[in-house]
Formats: structure tokens, sequence, C-alpha cells
């Protein structure tokens, strides 16, 4: 076990990684491959007695050397800024930043010999994409070091070096001097003075190697529309209004607003009831011209194929409403379409609706709207019922009130509105129907909206009549009046007897 760790610690991090995959019962914090190889640190108090690059941890000017390798934005102008992983937008360049520093005592004049570093920079496309730069010496131990820095997206993207963007800058190089390209593969010599590879010890002889990458990533749109078919208006819009029977024509437009390609495309379309696709109707339009394409966007889709990026495409196709005696339902109908596009870098949706009124006869042609109660007094509400008839002839509104012990009270109004008066505490439920005769038969129509109730509390409540237990006969009560005034005499003759 100590030989496999001693080897993690001294493999380059992308060997390690797969190590760590691999060999999944050992633990090792991920930390552990930010950088490497595992080596002695150093302070700017205490500085290294051989060549050794960025192993000091408290340099006043940069921080921790272990994490040579930073990244920021490039329209970051300012002195900050530079950090261990970037989320990316599409199209924006990144500086890549590494620090090159012999940690070796001044006065010992030691000089790291042969000092090249160089960066893998991917091609593959993913969310993460993770940058590695190396620093190596023949002279210095350990002889090669690596630090990393991380790109991300939510989507796919891909990185790429910006040719002729790599510089080295220091003490001498104080504008920076041209690197080769090669610094971004098998690598670029530094030096202080001159590009030869040599790099005293000591802060005044350390530098930066710089260079820009591109990141483009994967995103695309989708727009639905629709349109009256065989119309003069030859405009798609989301919605259209058309009679029962009438034929619109769908289109989906689709573009590639990424920076990466996007290869088989599909575009698939989901019709609502009410509507039929018709047969040998659709057509693709692309850079190349427009074709015919075989039926399929409805049961699966139609792959489309491979887009680079600001490649784009038009679908059209045709449906046919249903007829009025076949559609969904009785009154307005909203037909709503839906047209999926389905990449490898995850898919999209977007909606056209179409808008077709079903005539319905019978107990279809009345609706009870809705049913409102307002309190007029402290135990009288007022009824109103708002309600629309048609091709039928309005008879009454019929309300069942159901009282809080469930007793149930129907009254009928031919009129909108009804006053009512109630004579308990508690909570009502009011239900209003419309009562109407069409074709010689009676239909009614109610629902949920025509459902309401009321609240009423013990301070509402007025007695219809008044008490009979007070004294109303004028006689009786001087009477009584009378026995009163008798009977405290007596008291008071009996308190002097006394």
């Amino acid at each position: 076990m100590n030989k496999l760790l001693s080897f993690v610690r001294r493999t380059p991090k992308r060997v390690s990684v797969v190590l760590a995959i691999t060999a999944a019962v050992i633990t090792i914090p991920a930390a552990l491959f930010a950088w490497g190889p595992e080596r002695p640190t150093y302070t700017i108090e205490k500085p290294a007695d051989h060549v050794t690059f960025d192993s000091i941890t408290n340099n006043p000017n940069y921080g921790d050397e272990r994490n040579f390798v930073t990244i920021k934005d490039a329209a970051n102008n300012n002195k900050g800024g530079w950090t261990d992983d970037v989320t990316v937008q599409n199209g924006k360049e990144y500086y890549v930043r590494m620090y090159v520093h012999n940690n070796a005592a001044d006065n010992l004049n030691l000089v790291a010999e042969n000092t090249v570093a160089n960066f893998n920079v991917p091609s593959q496309t993913a969310k993460r994409i993770q940058i590695d730069g190396y620093l190596s010496s023949s002279n210095a131990s350990p002889s090669k070091i690596w630090d990393q820095a991380v790109f991300s997206s939510d989507s796919d993207f891909n990185i790429s070096y910006v040719a002729g963007s790599a510089t080295y800058t220091n003490n001498v190089f104080t504008g920076g001097t041209a690197l080769p390209d090669t610094v971004a593969t098998t690598g670029a010599t530094l030096g202080y003075d001159k590009l030869d590879g040599k790099v005293p010890g000591c802060f005044k002889y350390s530098g930066y190697v710089i260079f820009k990458v591109k990141a483009t990533t994967a995103s695309f749109d989708i727009q639905k529309t629709v349109r009256v078919n065989g119309a003069t208006d030859k405009t798609f819009k989301e919605n259209v209004s058309v009679n029962p029977g009438n034929k619109v024509d769908y289109q989906i437009y689709f573009k590639n607003t990424g920076g990466t390609q996007l290869k088989d495309v599909v575009i698939k379309d989901a019709l609502p009831t009410g509507a039929k696709y018709v047969a040998g109707s659709t057509y693709l339009h692309t850079s190349d011209g427009t074709k015919q394409v075989a039926d399929g966007i409805i049961a699966g889709g139609i792959v489309i194929g491979g887009y680079m990026p600001d490649g784009d495409a038009y679908i059209k196709f045709t449906a046919e409403i249903a007829s009025n005696d076949n559609l969904p339902a009785c009154g307005q109908n909203t037909l709503t379409n839906t047209a999926t596009v389905v990449t490898a870098n995850g898919n999209k949706q977007d909606t056209a609706t179409v808008t077709v009124t079903k005539t319905c006869k019978n107990e279809k042609n009345i609706t009870c709207n809705k049913l409102s109660v307002e309190q007029l007094s402290k135990n009288s509400a007022r009824l109103a019922t708002d309600y629309s008839v048609s091709d039928a002839t309005f008879k009454q509104i019929t309300y069942t009130i159901t009282d809080p012990n469930g007793k149930i009270d129907t009254k009928t109004s031919t009129g909108k509105t009804m006053d009512y008066n109630f004579n308990s505490i508690g909570k009502y439920n009011i239900q209003a129907t419309v009562n109407a005769s069409a074709d010689g038969k009676d239909i009614a129509a109610t629902g949920d909206s025509c459902k309401s109730t009321i609240e009423v509390s013990s301070d509402t409540i007025t007695p219809t009549e008044l008490p009979t237990t007070g004294i109303d006969n004028p006689a009786i009560a001087i009477a009584g009046l009378g026995s009163i005034v008798t009977a405290i005499g007596y008291y008071i003759a009996s308190r002097r007897s006394l």
C-alpha cells in the first residue's frame, strides 16, 4: 500500500486521476491532485538550498506558489481576478497564467537549466475541461512540477488555444516577450534576459507565462409558429384562429446559437387532439435549399443533419383541424402543438396554438358563469347569477340553499338577482342552476363557478319577532306597581313595631 501511495504522489495528475478511479478502495482527497508532485516547501525567510520551483508557501506577492497555474476572463484588465476555475461563456477569451520562480536562495547563485513550460489544451467537448501546466528543469528537484485550472459550463463546450497569444514577462521582459505556440503542446523554453532555459534563483528573476484560450459552448434555439393554410396572409404566428375543418401550416425553426458543431439533430412534433397530420406535407429548408422529406415528424421525429455554429433550418408541415362534431369540446378549443429539438447536448421545446370554436346544441348551449353573494343586512343577502343562453329559451334560476343543519331550501327567480333571509347561525352553501328549454326539452346548467358560501355569525341574526315575556297590558302593570308599593308600606310598619 505504501508503495502504491508513493507512486501516486510521483505521478502526474492526469495519470493519478485514472489510478484514483481504478483503485476505488483507496480514499484520496480530490485536492491532492490540484498540483504535484508532493515536495518540500519553503518560506521567504528560509528559501531552498537547491534549485526547485514554486514551493514557497508565503510569497508576499503571490501566496502559495504550489498553485502556480491560474485563469481569468481576458476582458478583466485589473491586476487581480486570477482563480483556479471559471464558468465559461460562448465566444469569450480567457487568460491562462503560469508563475515561474526558482526558489534557490539568492546568495547560492544556483541557476536552473533547460527550464521549459508546457500546457495541455484538451480538444474534446465536455461540460468540464481541465488545463494542466507543467514546469520542468534538468537540474531542479523535483525535475517537473504541475498544476491545473478548470473551465466549466452547464452545457458542453470546447476551448482552443489562441495562436500567437503566448508571452513571458519578467523584470527584463517587462512588456512581455513572445513565446512559440508550442507552449500549448510540446513546450517553450524560458529564461531571464534571454530565452535560453536559464533561470537564476530569487524573486527578482521570477516571471509569468501567459496565453489566451477561447471558449465555445454548445447552444441552440427552437421556435414554433403556425399560419392558416392557403390564406392571403402568409405570416407565421404564435396563434391563429380557424374554422372547423380548416388546414394549417406549422413551421419549426432551428438554429445552432453556440460555438460547437451539433451532430444528428432530431426534430419531432406532437399534434394535439383535434388536429391530424397531412401525409407527404413535410419540407426541410437549409442552406442547401428546400426538399421534401419523409413522414415521421409526429412519430418519433426526423433527423435533419448536423449544423455548424450559426447553422439553421426550417421544417414545415400541414395539419387538418377536425370538423365541428369531432372537436374535443363545445365552445372555444385551444389546440396546442409542441415541437421538440433533440441533440446530444440536450433538448428544447416550443409551442404554437390554434383556436377553433365548436357549435353544440341542446344541453350545451346554456352556461352558468358565476354566482355572487352580497350581504345586504345582518340576516339577508342578494344572490346574483351571471349566465348565457343561446338557441334556447330562458326559464328561471333555481337556488338550492343548504343551512348549517343540512336543511335544504329551494328558491327560484326569473331575474338575475334574488334576495334571501337567513334564520340560523352558521355556514350556508348556495348553488345556482340555470333552467331553459330548447327543441321542446328542458335543459339546465350549473357548475363550480355557480357555487358559493356565506357565514352567518351570532351578531348577524336579528330575531324576526320580539319575545312575549314582557308586560304589554297597562292595567296589569298598574296593579303590579300598586302591590309593590303596598308591600313596601307593610315592611316599614313592621320595622317600627320592633
